[in-house]
Protein backbone atom coordinates (compact mmCIF):
# COMPACT_ATOMS: atom_id res chain seq x y z
CA UNK A 1 0.00 0.00 0.00
CA UNK A 2 2.74 2.30 0.73
CA UNK A 3 3.93 2.73 -2.90
CA UNK A 4 0.81 3.79 -3.56
CA UNK A 5 0.32 6.58 -1.51
CA UNK A 6 1.38 10.06 -2.64
CA UNK A 7 4.81 10.44 -2.92
CA UNK A 8 6.87 11.44 -0.05
CA UNK A 9 10.03 14.06 0.76
CA UNK A 10 12.82 12.30 -0.73
CA UNK A 11 11.25 10.93 -3.16
CA UNK A 12 9.93 14.34 -3.99
CA UNK A 13 13.72 15.67 -3.90
CA UNK A 14 14.61 13.14 -6.44
CA UNK A 15 12.36 14.09 -8.96
CA UNK A 16 13.65 17.41 -8.75
CA UNK A 17 17.42 16.55 -8.15
CA UNK A 18 17.22 14.12 -11.25
CA UNK A 19 15.25 17.06 -13.81
CA UNK A 20 17.59 20.07 -12.71
CA UNK A 21 20.72 17.75 -12.74
CA UNK A 22 19.73 15.60 -16.16
CA UNK A 23 18.20 18.72 -18.07
CA UNK A 24 18.91 22.48 -16.88
CA UNK A 25 22.65 22.32 -14.95
CA UNK A 26 24.98 23.95 -17.19
CA UNK A 27 22.65 25.02 -19.93
CA UNK A 28 23.67 28.34 -20.54
CA UNK A 29 27.37 27.81 -19.33
CA UNK A 30 28.96 26.38 -22.03
CA UNK A 31 29.37 26.96 -25.53
CA UNK A 32 27.47 26.13 -28.43
CA UNK A 33 28.60 22.22 -29.24
CA UNK A 34 29.30 22.02 -33.44
CA UNK A 35 28.32 20.18 -35.53
CA UNK A 36 24.56 19.75 -34.49
CA UNK A 37 23.75 22.72 -32.32
CA UNK A 38 25.77 25.18 -34.29
CA UNK A 39 23.73 23.87 -37.52
CA UNK A 40 19.88 24.29 -35.15
CA UNK A 41 21.14 27.67 -34.04
CA UNK A 42 22.07 29.37 -36.31
CA UNK A 43 19.45 27.96 -38.80
CA UNK A 44 17.46 29.69 -36.59
CA UNK A 45 18.74 33.11 -36.25
CA UNK A 46 18.34 33.35 -40.10
CA UNK A 47 15.07 32.59 -39.77
CA UNK A 48 14.60 35.50 -37.53
CA UNK A 49 16.45 37.48 -39.68
CA UNK A 50 14.76 36.78 -42.57
CA UNK A 51 11.33 36.52 -41.63
CA UNK A 52 10.84 32.94 -43.67
CA UNK A 53 9.17 30.98 -41.01
CA UNK A 54 8.57 28.53 -43.35
CA UNK A 55 12.10 26.59 -44.13
CA UNK A 56 15.08 27.07 -43.00
CA UNK A 57 18.47 28.22 -44.03
CA UNK A 58 22.28 27.66 -42.93
CA UNK A 59 24.57 30.17 -43.63
CA UNK A 60 22.62 31.68 -46.55
CA UNK A 61 22.10 28.13 -48.15
CA UNK A 62 19.08 26.42 -47.85
CA UNK A 63 18.72 23.42 -45.07
CA UNK A 64 16.79 20.79 -45.81
CA UNK A 65 17.55 18.39 -42.91
CA UNK A 66 14.80 18.78 -40.20
CA UNK A 67 10.70 19.87 -40.33
CA UNK A 68 9.80 23.50 -38.57
CA UNK A 69 8.69 22.66 -35.26
CA UNK A 70 12.17 22.75 -33.44
CA UNK A 71 13.24 26.00 -35.35
CA UNK A 72 9.85 27.50 -34.31
CA UNK A 73 10.40 27.06 -30.74
CA UNK A 74 14.11 28.11 -30.52
CA UNK A 75 13.09 31.06 -32.26
CA UNK A 76 9.80 32.29 -29.63
CA UNK A 77 12.64 31.37 -27.02
CA UNK A 78 15.81 33.38 -28.30
CA UNK A 79 12.71 36.37 -29.37
CA UNK A 80 11.91 36.06 -25.66
CA UNK A 81 15.51 35.85 -23.82
CA UNK A 82 18.06 36.92 -26.97
CA UNK A 83 20.71 35.24 -28.81
CA UNK A 84 21.99 33.00 -26.06
CA UNK A 85 22.93 29.59 -25.28
CA UNK A 86 20.28 29.24 -22.58
CA UNK A 87 17.41 30.50 -25.17
CA UNK A 88 18.87 28.32 -28.13
CA UNK A 89 18.59 25.10 -25.32
CA UNK A 90 15.22 25.77 -23.37
CA UNK A 91 13.35 24.38 -25.83
CA UNK A 92 15.32 20.96 -25.65
CA UNK A 93 15.37 21.34 -21.15
CA UNK A 94 11.30 21.32 -21.37
CA UNK A 95 10.85 18.89 -23.57
CA UNK A 96 12.89 16.56 -21.97
CA UNK A 97 11.81 17.41 -18.67
CA UNK A 98 7.96 16.69 -20.11
CA UNK A 99 9.64 13.23 -21.08
CA UNK A 100 10.61 12.57 -17.63
CA UNK A 101 7.20 13.60 -16.13
CA UNK A 102 5.73 11.33 -19.03
CA UNK A 103 7.76 8.15 -18.38
CA UNK A 104 6.90 8.97 -14.75
CA UNK A 105 3.26 8.77 -14.83
CA UNK A 106 2.67 6.14 -17.27
CA UNK A 107 5.39 3.59 -15.08
CA UNK A 108 3.61 4.55 -11.85
CA UNK A 109 0.31 4.28 -14.18
CA UNK A 110 1.34 1.02 -15.28
CA UNK A 111 3.01 -0.84 -12.14
CA UNK A 112 1.15 1.13 -9.43
CA UNK A 113 4.92 1.04 -7.65
CA UNK A 114 6.31 4.35 -6.60
CA UNK A 115 10.27 2.31 -7.18
CA UNK A 116 9.45 1.50 -10.45
CA UNK A 117 8.15 4.89 -11.79
CA UNK A 118 11.73 6.72 -9.94
CA UNK A 119 14.01 4.03 -11.13
CA UNK A 120 12.64 4.94 -14.88
CA UNK A 121 12.71 8.35 -14.11
CA UNK A 122 16.19 7.94 -12.99
CA UNK A 123 17.39 6.07 -15.97
CA UNK A 124 15.66 9.00 -17.94
CA UNK A 125 16.99 12.07 -16.67
CA UNK A 126 20.17 11.06 -15.35
CA UNK A 127 21.17 8.30 -17.98
CA UNK A 128 24.23 9.37 -20.14
CA UNK A 129 22.82 9.85 -23.64
CA UNK A 130 19.20 11.26 -22.35
CA UNK A 131 21.13 13.96 -20.19
CA UNK A 132 23.12 14.88 -22.95
CA UNK A 133 19.96 14.86 -25.59
CA UNK A 134 18.42 17.20 -22.82
CA UNK A 135 20.66 19.71 -22.37
CA UNK A 136 21.28 20.09 -26.55
CA UNK A 137 19.74 22.56 -28.96
CA UNK A 138 18.40 19.83 -30.97
CA UNK A 139 15.56 18.41 -31.77
CA UNK A 140 16.01 15.19 -30.43
CA UNK A 141 14.48 15.78 -27.00
CA UNK A 142 10.87 17.41 -28.22
CA UNK A 143 11.03 14.14 -30.75
CA UNK A 144 11.49 11.75 -28.05
CA UNK A 145 8.73 13.21 -25.97
CA UNK A 146 6.61 12.80 -29.33
CA UNK A 147 7.32 9.49 -29.51
CA UNK A 148 7.03 8.56 -26.04
CA UNK A 149 3.15 9.98 -25.87
CA UNK A 150 2.30 8.45 -28.94
CA UNK A 151 3.64 5.00 -28.14
CA UNK A 152 2.16 5.25 -24.53
CA UNK A 153 -1.05 6.46 -25.75
CA UNK A 154 -1.22 3.17 -28.09
CA UNK A 155 -0.55 0.87 -25.62
CA UNK A 156 -3.43 2.35 -22.90
CA UNK A 157 -5.80 2.54 -26.28
CA UNK A 158 -4.96 -0.93 -26.70
CA UNK A 159 -6.33 -2.09 -23.13
CA UNK A 160 -9.31 0.54 -23.34
CA UNK A 161 -10.41 1.49 -26.78
CA UNK A 162 -11.13 4.86 -25.80
CA UNK A 163 -11.35 6.96 -28.80
CA UNK A 164 -9.81 10.13 -27.01
CA UNK A 165 -6.98 8.20 -26.67
CA UNK A 166 -6.63 7.11 -30.65
CA UNK A 167 -7.02 11.06 -30.98
CA UNK A 168 -4.12 12.25 -29.09
CA UNK A 169 -1.71 9.34 -30.65
CA UNK A 170 -2.50 11.27 -34.28
CA UNK A 171 -2.12 14.59 -32.43
CA UNK A 172 1.39 13.66 -31.37
CA UNK A 173 2.44 12.03 -34.77
CA UNK A 174 1.18 15.46 -36.34
CA UNK A 175 3.73 17.08 -33.91
CA UNK A 176 6.05 14.25 -34.44
CA UNK A 177 6.37 14.73 -38.53
CA UNK A 178 6.69 18.54 -37.82
CA UNK A 179 9.88 17.79 -35.59
CA UNK A 180 11.68 15.22 -37.51
CA UNK A 181 9.08 13.69 -40.57
CA UNK A 182 8.27 10.52 -41.35
CA UNK A 183 10.09 8.19 -38.37
CA UNK A 184 7.33 9.97 -35.92
CA UNK A 185 4.78 8.14 -38.38
CA UNK A 186 6.19 5.04 -39.02
CA UNK A 187 7.87 4.02 -35.94
CA UNK A 188 3.89 4.14 -33.81
CA UNK A 189 2.69 2.00 -36.83
CA UNK A 190 4.97 -0.40 -37.25
CA UNK A 191 5.54 -1.21 -33.47
CA UNK A 192 1.36 -1.17 -32.71
CA UNK A 193 1.11 -3.50 -36.00
CA UNK A 194 3.41 -6.53 -35.18
CA UNK A 195 2.19 -5.82 -31.42
CA UNK A 196 -1.78 -6.07 -32.14
CA UNK A 197 -1.04 -8.78 -34.48
CA UNK A 198 0.64 -10.47 -31.54
CA UNK A 199 -2.23 -10.24 -29.10
CA UNK A 200 -4.66 -11.45 -32.25
CA UNK A 201 -6.08 -7.98 -32.11
CA UNK A 202 -5.40 -7.29 -35.71
CA UNK A 203 -9.19 -5.56 -36.38
CA UNK A 204 -8.61 -3.66 -33.71
CA UNK A 205 -5.50 -2.30 -34.97
CA UNK A 206 -7.47 -1.93 -38.09
CA UNK A 207 -9.74 -0.05 -36.87
CA UNK A 208 -7.50 2.36 -35.00
CA UNK A 209 -5.30 3.00 -38.07
CA UNK A 210 -8.19 4.15 -40.82
CA UNK A 211 -10.14 6.24 -38.39
CA UNK A 212 -10.76 9.20 -40.31
CA UNK A 213 -11.33 12.00 -37.19
CA UNK A 214 -7.60 10.34 -36.56
CA UNK A 215 -5.89 11.43 -39.84
CA UNK A 216 -8.23 14.59 -39.52
CA UNK A 217 -6.22 15.60 -36.62
CA UNK A 218 -3.00 14.70 -38.01
CA UNK A 219 -3.56 16.80 -41.39
CA UNK A 220 -4.36 19.14 -39.44
CA UNK A 221 -1.29 19.74 -37.45
CA UNK A 222 0.83 19.12 -40.48
CA UNK A 223 -1.24 20.56 -43.65
CA UNK A 224 -1.28 24.16 -43.11
CA UNK A 225 3.15 24.35 -42.73
CA UNK A 226 2.84 21.71 -46.13
CA UNK A 227 1.05 24.04 -47.94
CA UNK A 228 2.17 27.26 -47.27
CA UNK A 229 5.50 25.93 -47.80
CA UNK A 230 4.85 24.55 -51.19
CA UNK A 231 3.47 27.64 -52.45
CA UNK A 232 6.12 29.07 -51.33
CA UNK A 233 8.72 27.36 -53.11
CA UNK A 234 7.02 24.96 -55.33
CA UNK A 235 8.02 21.55 -53.58
CA UNK A 236 11.39 21.84 -53.40
CA UNK A 237 12.19 21.69 -49.37
CA UNK A 238 9.69 18.60 -49.10
CA UNK A 239 11.83 16.86 -52.38
CA UNK A 240 15.18 17.23 -50.63
CA UNK A 241 13.69 16.88 -46.94
CA UNK A 242 11.96 13.39 -47.83
CA UNK A 243 14.48 11.98 -50.55
CA UNK A 244 17.87 13.52 -49.24
CA UNK A 245 17.42 13.42 -45.85
CA UNK A 246 15.29 10.16 -45.11
CA UNK A 247 15.50 7.97 -47.92
CA UNK A 248 18.88 8.78 -48.88
CA UNK A 249 19.57 8.79 -45.07
CA UNK A 250 18.79 5.38 -44.48
CA UNK A 251 20.48 3.55 -47.53
CA UNK A 252 23.80 5.59 -48.07
CA UNK A 253 26.29 7.18 -45.06
CA UNK A 254 25.73 11.27 -44.47
CA UNK A 255 28.14 13.59 -43.23
CA UNK A 256 30.69 10.58 -42.48
CA UNK A 257 28.53 8.91 -39.78
CA UNK A 258 28.79 5.32 -41.21
CA UNK A 259 28.36 2.28 -39.24
CA UNK A 260 28.10 -1.17 -38.77
CA UNK A 261 25.14 -3.44 -38.17
CA UNK A 262 26.73 -4.25 -34.43
CA UNK A 263 27.41 -0.30 -33.68
CA UNK A 264 24.41 -0.28 -31.79
CA UNK A 265 24.90 -3.64 -29.95
CA UNK A 266 28.09 -1.77 -28.64
CA UNK A 267 27.13 1.54 -27.81
CA UNK A 268 24.02 0.36 -25.92
CA UNK A 269 25.60 0.22 -22.60
CA UNK A 270 27.02 3.04 -23.13
CA UNK A 271 24.31 4.87 -23.89
CA UNK A 272 22.23 3.66 -20.95
CA UNK A 273 25.12 4.06 -18.37
CA UNK A 274 24.77 3.90 -15.47
CA UNK A 275 21.75 1.87 -15.68
CA UNK A 276 24.27 -1.13 -18.08
CA UNK A 277 23.40 -3.75 -15.13
CA UNK A 278 19.59 -3.86 -15.75
CA UNK A 279 20.15 -5.11 -19.20
CA UNK A 280 19.83 -8.57 -18.90
CA UNK A 281 17.01 -8.66 -16.18
CA UNK A 282 14.88 -5.73 -18.91
CA UNK A 283 15.23 -9.22 -21.52
CA UNK A 284 14.62 -11.82 -19.07
CA UNK A 285 11.14 -10.46 -18.91
CA UNK A 286 10.79 -11.37 -22.60
CA UNK A 287 9.49 -14.91 -21.23
CA UNK A 288 7.39 -14.11 -18.84
CA UNK A 289 4.11 -13.19 -21.50
CA UNK A 290 3.17 -9.88 -20.10
CA UNK A 291 1.67 -7.79 -22.50
CA UNK A 292 3.21 -4.90 -21.56
CA UNK A 293 6.29 -6.15 -21.10
CA UNK A 294 6.23 -8.05 -25.03
CA UNK A 295 4.61 -4.16 -26.45
CA UNK A 296 8.05 -2.67 -24.90
CA UNK A 297 10.40 -5.32 -25.72
CA UNK A 298 8.84 -5.08 -29.15
CA UNK A 299 9.10 -1.31 -29.95
CA UNK A 300 13.13 -1.13 -28.52
CA UNK A 301 13.62 -3.96 -31.17
CA UNK A 302 11.89 -2.29 -33.95
CA UNK A 303 14.15 0.48 -33.14
CA UNK A 304 17.22 -1.17 -32.47
CA UNK A 305 17.41 -3.30 -35.27
CA UNK A 306 15.79 -0.51 -38.01
CA UNK A 307 19.18 2.11 -37.33
CA UNK A 308 20.97 -0.86 -36.77
CA UNK A 309 20.85 -1.66 -40.67
CA UNK A 310 20.82 2.25 -41.62
CA UNK A 311 23.19 4.33 -43.39
CA UNK A 312 23.21 6.74 -41.22
CA UNK A 313 23.81 5.76 -37.75
CA UNK A 314 24.44 8.34 -34.78
CA UNK A 315 24.18 7.31 -31.03
CA UNK A 316 21.00 9.57 -30.26
CA UNK A 317 19.14 7.56 -32.79
CA UNK A 318 19.12 4.41 -30.26
CA UNK A 319 17.65 6.87 -27.69
CA UNK A 320 13.80 6.52 -29.88
CA UNK A 321 13.90 3.20 -28.58
CA UNK A 322 14.87 3.78 -24.86
CA UNK A 323 11.64 4.75 -23.18
CA UNK A 324 10.56 1.17 -23.37
CA UNK A 325 13.76 0.69 -21.77
CA UNK A 326 13.62 2.65 -19.24
CA UNK A 327 10.26 1.77 -17.75
CA UNK A 328 11.29 -1.92 -17.83
CA UNK A 329 14.62 -0.96 -15.68
CA UNK A 330 11.57 0.45 -13.39
CA UNK A 331 9.63 -3.09 -13.92
CA UNK A 332 12.66 -4.40 -12.78
CA UNK A 333 14.05 -3.55 -9.99
CA UNK A 334 13.44 -6.16 -7.75
CA UNK A 335 15.65 -8.33 -9.90
CA UNK A 336 18.45 -6.60 -9.93
CA UNK A 337 22.03 -8.40 -9.42
CA UNK A 338 23.52 -7.66 -6.62
CA UNK A 339 24.97 -4.56 -5.32
CA UNK A 340 28.70 -4.56 -6.75
CA UNK A 341 27.28 -5.68 -10.17
CA UNK A 342 24.60 -3.00 -10.47
CA UNK A 343 27.38 -0.69 -9.08
CA UNK A 344 30.24 -1.70 -11.25
CA UNK A 345 29.46 0.42 -14.63
CA UNK A 346 29.09 3.80 -12.41
CA UNK A 347 32.40 2.69 -10.66
CA UNK A 348 33.98 2.01 -13.94
CA UNK A 349 32.96 5.06 -15.70
CA UNK A 350 33.85 7.56 -12.92
CA UNK A 351 37.19 5.97 -12.65
CA UNK A 352 37.83 6.78 -16.47
CA UNK A 353 36.82 10.28 -15.78
CA UNK A 354 38.66 10.42 -13.27
CA UNK A 355 41.99 9.52 -14.84
CA UNK A 356 41.47 10.93 -17.98
CA UNK A 357 44.33 13.82 -17.08
CA UNK A 358 46.81 10.99 -17.01
CA UNK A 359 45.06 8.89 -20.15
CA UNK A 360 44.77 12.10 -22.53
CA UNK A 361 47.77 12.74 -22.75
CA UNK A 362 49.21 9.37 -23.85
CA UNK A 363 46.75 8.91 -27.04
CA UNK A 364 48.95 8.87 -30.08
CA UNK A 365 48.08 11.74 -32.44
CA UNK A 366 48.98 11.45 -36.27
CA UNK A 367 51.61 14.56 -36.91
CA UNK A 368 49.13 14.78 -39.94
CA UNK A 369 45.62 15.37 -37.71
CA UNK A 370 46.40 18.65 -36.37
CA UNK A 371 43.08 19.30 -35.59
CA UNK A 372 42.18 16.37 -33.31
CA UNK A 373 45.93 17.13 -32.47
CA UNK A 374 45.32 20.68 -31.01
CA UNK A 375 42.11 19.57 -29.58
CA UNK A 376 43.82 16.71 -27.70
CA UNK A 377 46.59 18.98 -26.72
CA UNK A 378 43.86 21.76 -25.20
CA UNK A 379 41.66 19.27 -23.24
CA UNK A 380 45.13 17.68 -21.58
CA UNK A 381 46.02 21.32 -20.16
CA UNK A 382 42.62 22.17 -18.92
CA UNK A 383 42.05 19.72 -16.59
CA UNK A 384 42.53 21.34 -13.07
CA UNK A 385 43.30 20.35 -9.42
CA UNK A 386 39.38 20.95 -8.76
CA UNK A 387 38.45 18.45 -11.42
CA UNK A 388 40.71 15.74 -9.92
CA UNK A 389 39.18 16.48 -6.41
CA UNK A 390 35.86 16.51 -8.01
CA UNK A 391 36.55 12.91 -9.47
CA UNK A 392 37.94 11.30 -6.17
CA UNK A 393 35.04 12.55 -4.09
CA UNK A 394 32.85 11.01 -6.71
CA UNK A 395 34.50 7.89 -6.24
CA UNK A 396 34.72 7.86 -2.49
CA UNK A 397 30.98 8.18 -2.64
CA UNK A 398 30.50 5.64 -5.29
CA UNK A 399 32.63 3.59 -2.34
CA UNK A 400 30.00 4.01 -0.02
CA UNK A 401 26.87 3.58 -1.48
CA UNK A 402 28.49 0.06 -2.52
CA UNK A 403 29.79 -0.83 0.76
CA UNK A 404 27.12 0.81 2.69
CA UNK A 405 25.22 -1.64 5.28
CA UNK A 406 21.44 -2.42 4.26
CA UNK A 407 21.20 0.17 1.33
CA UNK A 408 19.10 -1.56 -1.58
CA UNK A 409 20.45 -1.79 -5.07
CA UNK A 410 18.20 0.16 -6.70
CA UNK A 411 18.46 3.34 -4.37
CA UNK A 412 22.10 2.93 -4.60
CA UNK A 413 22.15 2.69 -8.53
CA UNK A 414 20.04 6.39 -8.23
CA UNK A 415 22.53 7.59 -5.88
CA UNK A 416 25.26 6.24 -8.44
CA UNK A 417 23.57 8.15 -11.39
CA UNK A 418 23.35 10.93 -9.47
CA UNK A 419 27.14 11.68 -8.99
CA UNK A 420 28.29 10.68 -12.19
CA UNK A 421 26.13 13.41 -13.42
CA UNK A 422 27.78 15.75 -11.17
CA UNK A 423 31.14 14.32 -12.58
CA UNK A 424 29.66 14.73 -16.48
CA UNK A 425 28.61 18.52 -16.31
CA UNK A 426 30.72 19.93 -13.74
CA UNK A 427 34.24 18.12 -14.82
CA UNK A 428 33.84 16.32 -18.21
CA UNK A 429 31.53 18.70 -19.89
CA UNK A 430 33.45 22.04 -19.08
CA UNK A 431 36.92 20.51 -20.06
CA UNK A 432 35.19 19.05 -23.58
CA UNK A 433 33.89 22.40 -24.14
CA UNK A 434 37.22 24.02 -23.30
CA UNK A 435 39.22 22.21 -26.02
CA UNK A 436 36.51 21.77 -28.83
CA UNK A 437 33.87 24.81 -29.05
CA UNK A 438 35.84 27.73 -26.52
CA UNK A 439 38.17 28.23 -29.22
CA UNK A 440 35.48 28.74 -32.07
CA UNK A 441 33.85 31.17 -29.89
CA UNK A 442 37.00 32.83 -29.19
CA UNK A 443 37.69 33.14 -32.74
CA UNK A 444 34.18 34.39 -34.00
CA UNK A 445 34.90 37.30 -30.89
CA UNK A 446 38.66 37.88 -31.81
CA UNK A 447 37.26 38.37 -35.80
CA UNK A 448 34.51 40.84 -34.17
CA UNK A 449 37.33 43.04 -32.53
CA UNK A 450 39.27 43.16 -35.79
CA UNK A 451 36.14 44.14 -38.23
CA UNK A 452 36.99 42.30 -41.14
CA UNK A 453 34.79 40.16 -43.56
CA UNK A 454 35.16 36.62 -42.75
CA UNK A 455 34.76 33.74 -44.49
CA UNK A 456 35.10 29.81 -43.50
CA UNK A 457 37.43 27.61 -45.52
CA UNK A 458 36.64 23.50 -45.59
CA UNK A 459 34.92 23.99 -42.07
CA UNK A 460 31.86 23.57 -41.16
CA UNK A 461 31.10 24.44 -37.63
CA UNK A 462 27.84 26.97 -37.70
CA UNK A 463 28.31 27.91 -33.97
CA UNK A 464 31.19 30.26 -35.33
CA UNK A 465 28.49 32.00 -37.48
CA UNK A 466 26.24 32.44 -34.11
CA UNK A 467 28.31 33.79 -31.99
CA UNK A 468 30.07 36.37 -35.25
CA UNK A 469 26.20 37.08 -35.71
CA UNK A 470 26.64 36.66 -39.20
CA UNK A 471 26.28 34.45 -41.85
CA UNK A 472 30.02 32.99 -43.05
CA UNK A 473 30.23 32.37 -46.27
CA UNK A 474 32.17 28.89 -47.50
CA UNK A 475 34.94 29.92 -50.52
CA UNK A 476 38.40 30.90 -50.40
CA UNK A 477 39.28 34.32 -48.65
CA UNK A 478 39.47 37.32 -50.99
CA UNK A 479 42.83 40.01 -50.33
CA UNK A 480 41.82 41.66 -46.66
CA UNK A 481 39.56 38.91 -45.86
CA UNK A 482 39.58 36.71 -42.84
CA UNK A 483 39.18 32.70 -43.18
CA UNK A 484 37.84 30.96 -40.25
CA UNK A 485 39.82 27.01 -40.84
CA UNK A 486 40.53 24.40 -39.07
CA UNK A 487 43.94 23.10 -38.77
CA UNK A 488 44.39 20.71 -41.00
CA UNK A 489 42.64 22.21 -43.91
CA UNK A 490 45.42 25.03 -43.78
CA UNK A 491 47.66 23.26 -46.05
CA UNK A 492 44.99 23.11 -48.61
CA UNK A 493 44.13 26.65 -48.13
CA UNK A 494 47.38 27.60 -49.13
CA UNK A 495 48.14 25.60 -51.88
CA UNK A 496 45.18 26.81 -53.52
CA UNK A 497 45.69 30.43 -53.17
CA UNK A 498 49.08 29.96 -53.99
CA UNK A 499 52.91 30.27 -52.21
CA UNK A 500 53.20 34.08 -53.01
CA UNK A 501 50.09 34.56 -50.92
CA UNK A 502 50.62 35.46 -47.41
CA UNK A 503 48.33 34.21 -44.66
CA UNK A 504 48.88 36.05 -41.36
CA UNK A 505 47.71 33.73 -37.94
CA UNK A 506 45.20 36.25 -35.77
CA UNK A 507 44.53 33.28 -33.89
CA UNK A 508 44.87 29.54 -33.33
CA UNK A 509 44.26 27.48 -30.64
CA UNK A 510 43.06 24.79 -29.98
CA UNK A 511 41.77 22.90 -33.75
CA UNK A 512 41.26 26.18 -34.98
CA UNK A 513 42.67 29.04 -36.95
CA UNK A 514 41.46 32.66 -38.02
CA UNK A 515 44.07 33.65 -41.04
CA UNK A 516 43.90 37.25 -42.74
CA UNK A 517 45.08 36.91 -46.61
CA UNK A 518 46.96 39.58 -46.52
CA UNK A 519 46.81 42.62 -48.98
CA UNK A 520 50.34 42.73 -51.16
CA UNK A 521 51.96 43.08 -54.58
CA UNK A 522 52.51 39.19 -54.38
CA UNK A 523 48.83 37.87 -54.15
CA UNK A 524 48.13 36.55 -57.88
CA UNK A 525 44.41 38.22 -57.32
CA UNK A 526 45.73 41.56 -57.70
CA UNK A 527 47.79 41.38 -60.70
CA UNK A 528 45.29 39.83 -62.71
Amino acid sequence: MADQERLNGAQIWFLAVAILLGFWIKLGALPLFDLDEGAFSQATVEMLDSGNYLSTTLNGQPRYDKPILIYWLQAASVSLLGKNEFAFRLPSAISATLWLLVIYRYTFGFTRERRAALVATGAVGLGLMSSIIGHAAIADALLNLLIALALLDIYRYFKSEHRLLLLRVYLWMGLGFLTKGPIAVALPLVVSALFFVSQRRGRLWLKAVFQPLGWLVFLAVVLPWVVLLYRQDNGEFLRHFLFDHNLNRYGSTLQGHGGKPWYYLALLPLIVMPFTALLPAVFKRARGGDPLDTYLLLWFLVVFIFFSFSGTQLPHYLLYGCTPLFILFGRSWRDMPARFWTLLPAILLAGLFTALPWILPLVPVSEDRPYEAGIITLAASSFSEGYIALGIVVLIGLLFLLFRVGLEAWRALLGAAILLNVQLWFGIAPVLAEAQQMPVREAAQRALELRLPVVSYRTFMPSFSVYLGAITPNRLPDPGELAFVRLDRIPDLQRELGTTVTLIPEFKRGGVALLLRQIGPGDPQLTQ
